[in-house]
């Protein structure tokens, strides 16, 4: 028995809904094995639908209980009912009322998806296609609907009942120990945002009044005994309302704004208009339990969903094709945000970063697709680093290619013609060219294409006319010969043996900014006094592969000299790339090699180090195994690249020994200083445990002793887990302690054990895939918390590419196996532990077949959900 192929869904096929509902009533009545839902549907047919059309109303697992229309019972033969539909064949021609009861099990909802119930708490998670899970519905995001939610529930068990919009009204039921609560949204949405969250949790709130003069509660609430670590979050909240008004002139629009976190979710979070649902890691935090990442990336996601409230929910997508129109632009604005709060050049680092480690192979494998894909099985698999990264990427360039005024100009026409409305990626472009009067349908291609282009670079110098030319050709991987070449803005300037070059010019630049549009172009430096090096893709102005040929002494003059902090950066990144890609291939070492580039690095460190802390951390930082993977492209061998960067790690720790502990002393803070998660503190704390990470590799012994007494003085959690992070690279007894006190300090912490699990399965060593089995068994994991899976497994598949990737294929054979159980009550998780598998066809051959047949074996079993069947098909025929 084989899985069937799931049924495809086209683009191209898209047609409006044959009916429309305008208002949604619901009656909720909670309970944790019988909820019944009540929904009232006020339909009418859609005149831009078909005439006479049936109605087919979405479910999934749903057990219908009675059906009405208009208030009177449907006869059995008026309608037919499966779990999966409601269809009636003939409606009313007119507008109408249907009332549907279905009868659900939230505890029995293992898959999270819907309505269920964990830990106590009753939960919603609706995007993609979970409203159906609740009652029969048209779950499409062009069908935008009024909402009145009345929840009802027992009073002691479920104190906090929560809906979307605003509360109405509140109170007991008479003659009974439950009671209830109504909440009323003015705003339509599509079912996607519909929300709600009952149980017994804490609050921390404050008030907030919007540049508009509404007063509006903020709120954040949390399991029992948890609000202290609230208080981050709930800051975070006004700080994101705050910049929204001042940046994109966006203000709230509603009297309350709730953020609950659950410990049970799929997802980092959900943006249901007026109840942001996070998973709890992302608003949970204190000194003792939280990283300095932990508490950036709790600020970003907490923005990223409020802003949403514009681009996503005011402005919804048309369909799920459409994905990237709100998280690519959210993405964007949640950079932005970030980039304000922090500092702008290490928070660009740290995307580009996360693009390059999670886009680019994704661009090159065979999950590979376009911004707005064309066709999908499941759509759950589309959320992606393709339509959030590279949707972000797309937007930044828009922003380049027109400046700040023209854009912010667009994104006020953008908002204020589809307000209310479910548009398209044109809708968003026909607004900028609106305010610009320029043609965008060119640009429109880099929503249509998958791959990552590849631009090609030469310079040239004349110096009798001193004149510096740049050649540029650009390539896309799997492009016919007659693809119309892509628009790509390239920021740039030139750097001399000083500094940057203020005299040259060029006509062709403007703002900086070269626009390249077609195949192969260039463009003419005048009145350059001296050979330069040229300083391309400023900023990262385009998500492209660049190849230039600088030599490493040209690389080192940017470090040294570049205005453009995300190419001093890069620049030190090439130099070690090369380094270790020469390892790797056996070649004989050309250019400067290791002790130029410590000598570079030791030379930046003292000039600059104290000023930016954490802009020297990341030069500090060599480019992760995945880089290198990434730059080699085919037949690659993990443990040659594991080899590679350890022995670099090594010689630079060796080379900068003295500065390196000298640094770590310099930003050390003072006994008693109190923790500040702010960018300085935090940066502070980043260059000592880079700095830490060298002297380890270098000389164990000493990583040994600085690791241990770190966690010994640590008082907060980034430098205790940087200390056992260092510990677990070091076999030996002592790291086994260490690692055993932790789990000990932290037996009750379960987001702090996440960390713990994840340390261990990250280990780059043969015993990992038995330390992993063995930890599946530990008392703290649970396979049907998300959070646990992806913090021992997920960490296993996606960060030890030595051992997931074993020439005997035991790595495979371990995450095939969880696939495949997990599967059967959580098959969106599973789908996701799937993506390890990713660059699996760029392996050398024998780890190359070990994965292929682990793909098969997972494909040959019978009765696959439709998400693991859709991943594990494009794996193999993509």
């Amino acid at each position: 028995m084989r899985t069937e192929t799931p049924p495809t869904v086209r683009l191209d096929d898209y047609r409006p809904s044959d009916h429309l509902i305008d208002r949604v009533e619901l009656d909720i009545r909670l309970d944790p094995h019988d909820t019944r839902v009540t929904a009232r549907l006020a339909l009418r047919p859609n005149p831009a639908g078909r005439p006479g059309a049936p109605l087919i109303l979405d479910g999934d697992d749903l057990r219908l209980v009675a059906v009405a229309l208009d208030g009177q019972p449907l006869a059995p033969a008026a309608f037919r009912v499966a779990p999966s539909a409601l269809t009636i064949p003939a409606p009313p021609q007119e507008p109408f009322t249907l009332t549907i009861e279905t009868c659900l099990d939230p505890t029995a909802n293992t898959r999270l998806m819907g309505l269920y119930r964990s830990n106590g708490v009753y939960c919603t998670q609706c995007e993609a296609d979970g409203f159906r899970r609740i009652t029969y519905f048209l779950d499409r995001p062009d069908v935008m609907s009024v909402y009145t939610t009345r929840i009802e529930a027992q009073g002691r068990e479920t104190p906090v009942l929560l809906g979307n919009g605003n509360p109405v009204e509140a109170g007991p039921v008479e003659g009974s120990d439950r009671h209830y609560a109504v909440w009323h949204d003015p705003h339509p949405k599509p079912a996607y945002l519909f929300a709600l969250v009952g149980g017994r949790l804490d609050r921390v709130a404050k008030s907030f009044t919007t540049m508009e003069g509404r007063a509006v509660e903020l709120a954040v609430y949390v399991e029992p005994g948890k609000a202290a670590r609230a208080d981050y979050a709930l800051a975070a909240v006004e700080r994101s309302m705050l910049w929204d008004e001042q940046v994109f002139g966006r203000a709230y629009d509603l009297d309350v704004f709730n953020v609950v976190a659950v410990s049970d979710f799929n997802m980092g979070a959900m943006e249901n208009k007026g109840l942001n649902i996070f998973n709890d890691k992302y608003v949970l935090a204190s000194p003792e339990t939280a990283t300095d990442a932990d508490y950036a990336a709790i600020e970003a996601i907490i923005a990223h969903e409020y802003f949403h409230n514009w681009s996503g929910n005011r402005v919804t997508c048309r369909d799920w094709f459409q994905l990237c129109l709100k998280e690519g632009l959210t993405v964007f604005r949640d950079q932005e945000f970030s980039s304000d709060m922090r500092s702008r050049d290490v928070h660009r680092i740290g995307e580009v970063r996360t693009l390059r480690a999670r886009q680019f192979p994704e661009d090159a494998g065979p999950l590979a697709h376009p911004v707005r894909p064309t066709q999908y099985a499941e759509i759950n698999n589309f959320y992606t680093a393709t339509v959030y990264e590279k949707g972000a990427e797309i937007v930044r360039m828009l922003r380049t290619l027109i400046g700040e005024a023209d854009f912010r100009a667009g994104m006020d026409r953008y908002f204020s013609d589809n307000d209310g409305t479910a548009a398209t990626v044109e809708d968003f472009l026909r607004a900028f060219e609106a305010v610009t009067g320029r043609d965008l349908s060119r640009f429109a291609a880099w929503y249509e294409r998958p791959g990552t282009p590849r631009v090609a670079v030469s310079g040239t110098y004349d110096a009798i006319a001193k004149t510096y030319r740049l050649a540029f050709r650009q390539t896309r991987p799997g492009a016919g010969a007659d693809a119309p070449p892509l628009v790509i803005p390239i920021r740039l300037g030139l750097v001399g043996a000083e500094g940057p070059m203020q005299g040259p010019a060029s006509a062709r630049v403007s703002r900086g900014v070269f626009v390249l549009e077609a195949a192969e172009d260039s463009l003419t430096f005048e009145n350059v006094e001296a050979e330069p090096v040229p300083s391309l893709f400023r900023g990262f102005s385009a998500p492209v592969r660049v190849d230039i040929a600088l030599d490493d002494a040209a690389r080192l003059t940017l470090l040294r000299c570049d205005e453009d902090g995300f190419n001093r950066w890069e620049a030190a990144q090439r130099v070690a790339l090369r380094i270790m890609t020469a390892a790797i291939r056996g070649e004989a070492e050309g250019g400067p090699g290791a002790e130029a580039l410590a000598a570079a690095l030791g030379r930046f460190l003292d000039a600059e180090a104290l000023r930016d802390p954490a802009f020297a951390a990341l030069v500090l930082s060599l480019p992760s195994e995945g880089d290198l993977a990434d730059e080699i492209g085919a037949e690659i061998d993990p443990d040659a690249i594991f080899r590679a960067r350890l022995d670099l790690r090594r010689s630079l720790g060796a080379h900068l020994g003295e500065r390196l502990h000298a640094l770590r002393a310099a930003v050390e803070e003072p006994a008693g200083t109190p923790f500040s998660p702010d960018a300085t503190s935090a940066g502070r704390r980043a260059l000592r445990n880079a700095a830490l990470d060298l002297i380890a590799a270098a000389d164990p012994e000493a990583g040994t002793r600085l690791a241990r007494a770190q966690i010994a003085a640590a008082t907060n959690m980034t430098d205790r887990l940087a200390g056992l992070a260092t510990l677990a690279l070091l076999p030996g007894e002592i790291r086994e302690a260490e690692l055993a006190a932790f789990a000990e300090r932290y037996a009750d912490e379960p987001l702090v054990l996440d960390k713990w699990f994840a340390i261990q399965a990250a280990i780059p060593e043969a015993g990992t895939v038995e330390r992993v089995r063995r930890l599946q068994s530990h008392p703290a994991f649970a396979m049907t918390n998300p959070n646990r899976v992806r913090s021992l497994l997920g960490s296993f598949g996606l960060a030890n590419p030595t051992q997931f990737n074993r020439v005997d294929g035991a790595g495979y054979a371990l995450v095939a196996e969880t696939v495949l159980t997990l599967d059967r009550t959580n098959p969106q998780v599973a789908a996701r532990l799937m993506t390890a598998f990713g660059s699996w066809r760029r392996l050398e051959g024998g780890r190359r077949d070990a994965a292929e047949a682990a793909l098969r074996r997972i494909r040959a079993t019978a009765g696959l959900s439709r998400d693991v069947a859709d991943i594990v098909g494009r794996s193999l025929d993509g």
